[in-house]
């Protein structure tokens, strides 16, 4: 029975590999689009299930009734991966069907871990992502999702899940897919590049650079970075898309012609990503739930608008920790203030009734010609500009540094200094507890002065510039990669923060 059974999947597969056209619209005609070199199918499991060999993309033969004389196997590892199937055939799915077993047995000689991989269709993807923590689609073609499987997969990525799309091999009209999905799955978010000091590059392996093959080069891309693109909700990538193909990678082929990652450089990728999934998933469960304060006390004498800068890009990284702030400011302080959170473009003229703005990002940003004069003139004009890099990401604090000497090209970033009022007021601040990566990055010291930088017009501090995270200690929450200072020091600065802009 089982050779009939491998016998007719080789068939079902050999069948799947002959067509290389799904129908109208499916991205074969097109520029960029890399047609598939179909991998042999996974061997039967042995007896013996190891890690990353339970993963069988064909029906099993029905399961015996084991004697109590039989030898038991022992448990299966967990699973890990689900490769997602697709109702079009094994071609537009799993065109590299051992690609996952071979990155889990390759993780278990790098890190000695023991995984498995299984395969499913979206429809049977629980959106509790402790019972398929990654997903993975693969695929050359253009695809499209029903608005039922955006919805369950957006809940699912929110809960804590994480999903890759690989273009196999490279193949554009998949990629273009992908990105069109995460757009319309997440509007609030954009689909951005992710910068090198990204942490799922940085996760287990330091992966700056990676060797590509010469299929690549003559695809036109000549970087040596890794292209990886995702989507980011409150500092967690939940969905990451690789340009260049993986699958091939995991699965050992050493072809130069194809668009893809080298083995070495796509398995340590895939490394990183399993292990940046895997804490992130952890963190995302003690992640506070969402938060609205609004003040009705009608006794408050005064009202601070405080505005969040919308601008092209992640611009908005932390959903709630600003009202967490602002909602401590009031109960901690006697200030009566009520607060009002809008979020407005730098171009529009709105800004100018707020005392106070607020930016704040991960990556790399360009503001408008348009943008630049008019935060100009709004800063002039008396207005306090609070930026902050969250997690410390260097993308953002490099883009923030370069536009701000557009806005004010006479000024530039200055420390503030120990004695200055905004560490006085609320709170006496010295020193700051930090988190473990700042700790790591600052000699393993438990607590560093507070680092402030400004730039001032007719003496008055218009821009104030945190280049650690502030956002995830507001919300009581800081990434685990977070280059920031701890719950209570955020809190302690942040609350400054606001006393020191509206008290000028």
């Amino acid at each position: 029975m089982k050779k009939v059974m491998i016998a007719l999947c080789v068939a079902a597969f050999a069948m799947s590999a002959s067509a290389f056209v799904l129908g109208p619209g499916d991205g074969s005609d097109e520029p960029g689009f890399v047609a598939p070199k179909m991998g042999a199918p996974p061997p039967p499991p042995p007896s013996h299930i190891a890690s990353g060999e339970t993963y069988i993309p064909y029906p099993g033969p029905p399961a015996a009734p084991q004697a109590r004389s039989e030898k038991k196997n022992p448990p299966n590892p967990p699973v890990m991966f689900t490769k997602l199937k697709s109702n079009r055939g094994l071609v537009d799915w799993a065109a590299r069907p051992d690609d996952l077993n071979n990155l889990l047995k390759s993780m278990k000689g790098m890190m000695d871990v023991n995984f498995a991989c299984e395969a499913k269709s979206l429809a049977e993807i629980s959106t509790d992502p402790e019972k398929n923590p990654i997903l993975y689609r693969s695929g050359h073609f253009h695809f499209e999702l029903s608005p039922a499987e955006r919805k369950a997969l957006r809940e699912y990525l929110l809960n804590g899940g994480m999903i890759i799309f690989n273009a196999g091999m490279g193949s554009k009209p998949f990629y273009d897919s992908a990105i069109k999905e995460l757009q319309g799955m997440f509007p609030e978010q954009p689909v951005t590049r992710l910068s090198s000091d990204h942490p799922i590059f940085h996760s287990y392996y330091d992966v700056n650079q990676v060797t590509y093959r010469k299929g690549v080069r003559e695809a036109g891309y000549a970087g040596n970075a890794p292209w990886l693109d995702g989507v980011t909700i409150n500092c967690r990538t939940v969905a990451i898309v690789s340009r260049w193909g993986l699958d091939v990678g995991w699965d050992a082929v050493e072809d130069e012609s194809m668009r893809a990652y080298s083995v070495e450089s796509a398995q340590k990728l895939g490394v990183n990503i399993m292990s940046y999934a895997t804490s992130q998933r952890a963190w995302a469960k003690q992640l506070a739930q969402n938060m609205q304060f609004v003040s009705d006390d009608k006794t408050l004498s005064g009202k601070m608008s405080i505005v969040q800068v919308i601008y092209d890009g992640e611009w908005k990284t932390r959903h709630k920790s600003l009202s967490m702030l602002l909602h401590q400011f009031n109960r901690r302080t006697d200030v009566p203030v009520q607060f009002n959170l809008k979020e407005l473009r730098l171009s529009d003229p709105g800004i100018f009734n707020a005392p106070l703005l607020y930016i704040t990002g991960h990556e790399e940003f360009t503001l408008s010609d348009a943008e630049v004069k008019n935060l100009r003139d709004y800063l002039q004009k008396g207005g306090t500009l609070f930026a902050e890099a969250c997690c410390g990401r260097r993308g953002f604090d490099q883009a923030f540094r370069r536009e701000m000497r557009k806005v004010l090209p006479d000024q530039n970033l200055a420390p503030m200094g120990e004695g200055e009022m905004i560490f006085a007021m609320p709170n006496k601040i010295t020193a700051l507890g930090v988190t473990p990566p700042l700790s790591a990055q600052s000699g393993n010291a438990s607590a560093i002065k507070p680092r402030l930088e400004s730039i001032s017009i007719n003496g008055h501090v218009n821009v104030i510039y945190s280049p650690f995270a502030l956002g995830g200690g507001w919300e009581v929450s800081q990434n685990p990669y977070g280059l920031g200072y701890d719950n209570n020091g955020a809190l302690a600065l942040g609350e400054n923060i606001l006393m020191y802009a509206i008290t000028q």
